[in-house]
């Protein structure tokens, strides 16, 4: 069942995008975890590209409004880390693909 969960908050998170990289920000490697209680309150720890990123205050704010809109979804928080900090092997292969990285 979590698992389910997992898996439509992962497509919703898919859907936002970072405005300076044609790539979801999850297949950019930038979630590390998350997390569903009992009562379906959501966490998620995820990481920017770089702390000076331009976008640090909008692409938390995407995600948030994007998970939020799961009917099921009651509170959702997103924490940021640098730690580990960001580097492009985190990021999918299809990602790696679209922006020629090897």
């Amino acid at each position: 069942m979590i698992e389910k969960l997992k898996e439509e908050i992962k497509d919703q998170i898919k859907k936002v995008y970072d405005p300076e990289i044609p790539v979801d920000v999850y297949s950019l490697g930038l979630i590390y975890e998350i997390n569903i209680d009992s009562e379906k309150n959501i966490h998620i720890l995820m990481t920017l590209t770089s702390p000076n990123c331009p976008a640090a205050e909008t692409i938390p704010a995407e995600i948030e409004s994007s998970v939020k809109s799961l009917k099921w979804a009651k509170n959702v928080t997103i924490e940021i880390t640098f730690d580990p900090p960001y580097d492009t092997d985190m990021m999918s292969e299809e990602a790696k693909l679209e922006l020629g990285i090897d």
